[in-house]
């Protein structure tokens, strides 16, 4: 078979761009990484091949959501958010999500923004039950209560189990976090759970010892994750997943720090976060050369530091987060990074998707849905009963206006004559009730 050996610099530029991208040998036109395949670098298939014009591409370079089998022994991650406080259409705060061949889900941080790129994957949240927050920073915590408080009305009917650390204080803590979030969201936890099936809004709090080292945090079906401590303004943790051969870890927010470094080895996949130049951070953001600095060296992991922890760890592909990819800053980071790192790299954006197995690592876009609706229900609902599960008042049931009242409900005796139910309209017929 004739190959076209690709240059190191055009290697470098088609990782840059898109990672990585491995075919299968008999694939065409494929890629095929020197991790997998232990070649020099890429290489081209240059032979024809055919195929049907009327039947599917055989090779698709994109992920699309939902039309492909997850193995039993392979995992898929894909970053819903990766991004910055600052937010842009572009790029949603953290937020990756690890699915299992075992059929297992788990989401590492939901940051602003999240919520919907999770929702345009199509996937049920039923499905969906277990979130890992590194901290509780509205960059990595910000659409939890979204995803929590309207679950229900995107067919959640599962209790949702979330794990985050505990605080330098108590009142800082994960536990407390939700308790005040239920608090301050009380009107909306009331009022929502008396228009749909209430039972996704049951929770289960799980705090742990944010100081422990590579303490297991969770163990269930033949996965575990353990948690190991962050620097980042205390009560920060780390996440390493394990499962069926396979070691993912998940930095959320940090500077490169000893626990990351004696037990994020032998990874398979080895998100950490990185920033661009304090440079950029001046000039982009407005900041004074030591507020640049201080937070993109002190309380986040600068590109070189990045890459000095990856050389020492040595995973079988790293994928660096947190920072606005674009144009200008990619190229930058990816320089510095390169300073101090020589393997496999992805510069990670919304959407990017990776494929592990213990024969290879694939990267990926995903085409995500942009009209989405909630995935359908995985459960037989129970809605409540509205007005006894909420007490409306007076004012309200005072004010339904008698004419328009009429038009609803005779929607309501359309529909049951046309599908055979004997649904009530419990507001719109106050007005015409007797006495």
């Amino acid at each position: 078979m004739k190959k076209i050996i690709l240059s190191a610099a055009a290697v470098s530029f088609v990782a840059l761009l898109a990672g990585y991208y491995n075919g299968s040998p008999g694939d065409p036109q494929h890629l095929i990484s020197e991790v997998q395949a232990g070649q020099p670098g890429p290489t081209v298939s240059s032979e024809p091949y055919e195929w049907s014009p009327t039947s599917p591409y055989p090779v698709q370079s994109v992920y699309y959501p939902g039309t492909e089998e997850l193995s039993p022994d392979e995992m898929r991650v894909i970053a819903c958010g990766t991004g910055m406080p600052q937010p842009r259409l572009k790029q949603a705060a953290a937020c990756f999500l690890v699915e299992l061949g075992n059929g297992d889900k788990f989401i590492f941080d939901m940051g602003e923004g999240s919520f919907e790129r999770i929702m345009a994957l199509g996937i049920p949240l039923d499905q969906l039950n277990k979130v890992f927050l590194g901290h509780l920073h509205l960059d990595h915590a910000g659409d939890f209560p979204a995803f929590y408080f309207t679950g229900p009305v995107n067919n959640r009917l599962t209790p949702l189990r979330v794990w985050g650390p505990s605080g330098v204080k108590p009142e800082w803590g994960t536990k407390a976090w939700m308790k005040n979030l239920r608090k301050a969201w009380a009107w909306e936890e009331a009022s929502r759970g008396s228009a749909v099936d209430p039972r996704g809004l049951k929770l289960e709090v799980n705090e742990f010892d944010w100081t422990a080292v590579n303490k297991v945090i969770y163990d269930e079906n033949g996965v575990v994750v353990r948690s190991i401590p962050a620097i980042h303004a205390d009560q920060s943790a780390s996440f390493i997943l394990e499962w069926n051969g396979l070691k993912f870890a998940f930095s959320s927010d940090t500077i490169p720090n000893k626990w990351w470094r004696e037990h994020a080895v032998d990874l398979d996949l080895s998100i950490h976060e990185c920033f661009i130049p304090p440079e950029f951070m001046m000039s982009k953001y407005g900041f004074t050369p030591s507020e640049a600095f201080f937070v993109g060296t002190q309380g986040h992991t600068a590109a070189q530091a990045f890459g000095k922890i990856m050389s020492i760890t040595k995973p079988r592909h790293a994928v660096c987060y947190h920072f606005q990819n674009d144009h200008d800053t990619a190229p930058a980071v990816w320089e510095a990074i390169r300073e101090t790192y020589d393997g496999p790299l992805d510069l990670a954006i919304d959407f990017m998707t990776w494929n592990v197995t213990k024969e290879g690592i694939r990267t990926r876009m995903a085409v995500p849905n942009e009209e989405s609706f909630p995935a359908p229900i995985q459960r037989v609902k129970q809605p409540p009963n509205s007005l006894e599960a909420y007490q409306w008042t007076e004012t309200s049931l005072s004010g339904v206006e008698p004419e328009s009242a009429a038009v609803t409900n005779d929607l309501y005796k359309r529909f049951n004559k046309a599908n055979g139910t004997d649904l009530q309209p419990p507001i719109t017929s106050l007005p015409f009730r007797q006495e």
